[in-house]
C-alpha cells in the first residue's frame, strides 16, 4: 500500500509543491502557528532521503573527481553570480528582494533530485554522492556565499544560520547514512520504503506552512511580486540549461548528464524557504518561496526534453 502510495506521489510531485504555496496562502492564519515544527519536519526529510546513501559513492565520486567539481561550481560559482547579476539589473537597490534571489541558488542541490535521477535512470552513485558532499558543506558555503554577495547589506546571524543547517541537513544526513552502513543497504529497503511516501507529504507540508509566513506579500498580486515570480522562473530556467550545456560539453556520458542536469538546476528549496523565514526579514523569503512554484515543474519539462532529444538521436542513428 505504502509502495502504490509512494508512486502516486511521485507522479503528482510536478503539481504537489505549486499546490502546497496555494493551501499555505489560503489557510495562512491556521498554518502559521506551526512555522516552529518546520525545520523539525525538514529534518526527517533529510534522514529518509539520505537512507539511500552511502559511504562507497562518496569514495567513487573523489577518484572520478570531475563531475563532482562541475556540480559544485554550478551550484555554487555560476548560479550566485548570475543570480546576483541578473538582481540587481532587474531590482537595482532593492537589497532584500536580490538577497532572496542569491539565497534561492546558494542552498544546496535538492534532495528530490536523486528521485528524479532515478526515473531518468542517471548515475545515482554521482548524484547521492553531490548531494551529501553538497549538503554536508552547507554550514560553510551558504553563510560564506552571501556575505561575499551581499556582505553587510543585510544583517545576517551567520553563527545561528550554520548551527541550522547542520542540525536540519548535516545530522539527518549523516545518521541516515550510518544506517545504511551498519545495515549493509537494507535500511534503504525496510525502513527507507515506509517512510518515503511519508517524506513527499511531509515535503508539501514543509512547503504549505512557509508559504503562510509569507502570505500577505503573495496575496497583493501586483507588478513588483509579477517580475519576482518571471524573475525567478528565468533563473531556475536558466539554472537546467547551463548544467546540461556544460554536462555536454564536458562529459559524454548519458547517465552523468542526466545526473549534472537534475542536482545543478535543481536546489533544497524547502531548506531556503526554512534559512530565509528564520534569519531574514519576510521580503527576503518571497523570491525563495515562489521558487517552490517552478522547482518540480522544471524537472519534469527538462526530464521530458531530455527524453525527446535523446530519442530523436536514437531515430537518426
Amino acid at each position: 500500500m505504502l509502495q502504490t502510495l509512494n508512486k502516486r506521489l511521485e507522479k503528482i510531485m510536478p503539481l504537489m509543491t505549486p499546490a502546497s504555496v496555494v493551501i499555505g496562502v489560503i489557510f495562512a492564519g491556521f498554518l502559521k502557528d506551526f512555522t516552529w515544527l518546520v525545520a523539525w519536519i525538514f529534518a526527517f526529510i533529510t534522514f529518509s532521503g539520505s537512507l539511500s546513501s552511502n559511504f562507497s559513492s562518496l569514495k567513487r565520486a573523489f577518484l572520478q573527481p570531475l563531475p563532482l567539481i562541475l556540480a559544485l561550481l554550478i551550484l555554487h560559482v555560476m548560479m550566485p553570480v548570475w543570480a546576483y547579476g541578473i538582481g540587481h539589473l532587474i531590482f537595482g537597490a532593492d537589497k532584500l528582494t536580490i538577497t532572496g534571489l542569491i539565497l534561492g541558488v546558494v542552498i544546496p542541490t535538492g534532495v528530490s533530485s536523486f528521485m528524479w535521477i532515478s526515473i531518468y535512470k542517471g548515475n545515482i552513485g554521482l548524484g547521492l554522492s553531490i548531494i551529501l558532499i553538497d549538503t554536508i558543506l552547507s554550514p560553510f558555503i551558504v553563510p560564506s556565499s552571501l556575505s561575499l554577495l551581499v556582505g553587510e547589506k543585510v544583517e545576517m546571524d551567520v553563527k545561528n544560520m550554520m548551527i541550522g543547517l547542520f542540525f536540519m541537513i548535516v545530522v539527518p544526513s549523516l545518521i541516515g547514512m550510518m544506517l545504511n552502513h551498519m545495515s549493509k543497504g537494507k535500511v534503504k529497503d525496510s525502513l527507507g520504503t515506509v517512510l518515503s511516501p511519508f517524506s513527499k507529504i511531509s515535503l508539501g507540508l514543509v512547503v504549505a506552512i512557509n508559504s503562510s509566513y509569507v502570505a500577505p506579500f503573495l496575496k497583493d498580486i501586483n507588478v513588483k511580486l509579477l517580475i519576482i515570480i518571471l524573475t525567478v522562473l528565468f533563473i531556475a530556467f536558466s539554472g537546467y540549461c547551463f548544467a546540461w550545456f556544460l554536462a555536454r560539453c564536458l562529459t559524454k556520458d548519458r547517465d552523468t548528464t542526466i545526473t549534472l542536469i537534475f542536482t545543478g538546476g535543481m536546489r533544497n528549496i524547502s531548506a531556503g524557504a526554512v534559512i530565509a523565514i528564520q534569519f531574514f526579514p519576510a521580503a527576503v523569503a518571497i523570491p525563495v518561496v515562489v521558487g517552490m512554484l517552478f522547482q518540480q515543474v522544471l524537472a519534469s519539462l527538462f526530464g521530458l526534453l531530455f527524453s525527446r532529444k535523446e530519442a530523436k538521436v536514437k531515430k537518426a542513428a
